[in-house]
């Protein structure tokens, strides 16, 4: 069996490093804020060419607390694509924020043409998702921002060293927010996130706020919360930092072979933005017949993913929001035939001719 994502292969590759460096963590007696948090925060920052990174606990507290640290609250709107993971819209509303939901387009990113026609007075930023190692249309996005005088948040959990024209995600708005859930590109042996600014005081006022509210030992300036990256998982991450290049690159080498072989009438493959270096965390194809060819693939011994089958707005989560099917029918189409097939760091050149030949003998 092909699985469609195996983290155990991407360990192995370098499973002495991270085994050396958790003894080190576990014997150095220091295992929250330490010297390998600060490390990676410095690191990650170069890495990404952005001046800050904080760590945090996860993806989700990066956004809820972007939006916190730029004052985006109660009756406020937030424009977000209506095809993202369910996190992305969850950091508005904690804050109690309203999210205004825009199409995608041919790339399975926001459509940046739509975004105009939906902001109103009460719209106080643009969160631009990069879903499935692309990248949005930075450049659009930041000159309706610019024009509009809009804030701008990337989510970022998707497109770690993905690049617009040469310049990194998370490095064009005021805050890029991070995953480091254990399946992401750079992800970790938990779970952990962080948020990037050039913002010295956004960067400050962050690392008071995921310490409780305190930049010193029982003084609180603010209600914070608890969210702090870990030593361990910081110092695993400086390991896997190391090697995202690579990792970075095996995956492109993956999705041009996919790109290359496949050929099926039934399947529209992924179309990558020009200008965009994708790291491809998913490799999304569409196809009309996405049920009767994920078990054709299961048959077949391959693996595959629905990334994702309920939309934001028809979720129980957000019926209180009012949409119904139907409001955003590109989105809700999309929900019907996406499919993510295997792509993982360590697989074999037989695994993806295996995927490739089946995917290719499917008939609907």
């Amino acid at each position: 069996m092909i699985p469609a994502n195996d983290l155990r292969r991407q360990f192995e590759l370098h499973a002495s490093e991270y085994e050396e460096k958790a003894v080190q963590v576990l014997r150095s007696g220091w295992y929250i804020l330490g010297n390998e948090v600060k490390a990676f925060e410095q690191e990650f920052a170069a890495y990404t060419g952005a001046k800050h990174c904080v760590g945090l606990a996860s993806g989700l507290d990066a956004l809820i607390l972007a939006f916190r640290l730029l004052n985006i609250g109660e009756g406020d709107e937030v424009i977000v694509c209506a095809n993202a993971y369910i996190a992305c819209v969850m950091g508005i509303t904690v804050n109690g924020a309203a999210p205004v939901f825009v199409e995608p387009d041919r790339h399975d990113n926001i459509d940046a043409d739509k975004i105009e026609s939906v902001i109103t007075p009460r719209t106080k930023a643009i969160l631009a998702v990069h879903l499935f190692g692309q990248s949005c249309d930075m450049d659009k996005i930041m000159e309706i921002a610019r024009r509009h005088d809009l804030r701008v948040v990337e989510d970022c959990a998707q497109s770690h060293g993905t690049m617009w024209k040469g310049k990194q995600t998370g490095t064009f708005g005021d805050i890029g927010c991070f995953s480091f859930y254990p399946t992401k590109n750079l992800g970790g042996f938990g779970d952990g996130g962080c948020l990037t600014t050039d913002d010295d005081a956004i960067a400050a006022r962050c690392r008071t706020l995921r310490n409780y509210g305190s930049d010193r030992k029982y003084h609180f300036d603010e209600v914070g919360m608890n969210s702090r990256l870990d030593e361990m998982q910081a110092g695993l991450l400086r390991v896997k930092l190391t090697h995202l290049d690579e990792f970075s690159e095996e995956r492109r080498r993956i999705a041009r072979r996919y790109l290359d072989g496949i050929r099926n009438e039934h399947i529209t493959l992924p179309d990558v933005r020009p200008g965009v270096v994708s790291t491809w965390h998913q490799f999304v194809i569409h196809t009309a017949h996405r049920d009767q060819l994920k078990a054709y693939l299961l048959e077949n011994g391959v693996g595959s993913e629905i990334h994702y089958p309920i939309p934001p707005h028809l979720s129980d989560a957000y019926r209180h929001l009012g949409y119904h099917e139907g409001d955003y029918p590109i989105t809700e189409q999309a929900a019907k035939e996406v499919l993510s097939l295997p792509m993982f760091n360590g697989m074999t050149e037989a695994e993806i001719d295996r995927v490739i030949e089946v995917v290719n003998g499917f008939k609907a």
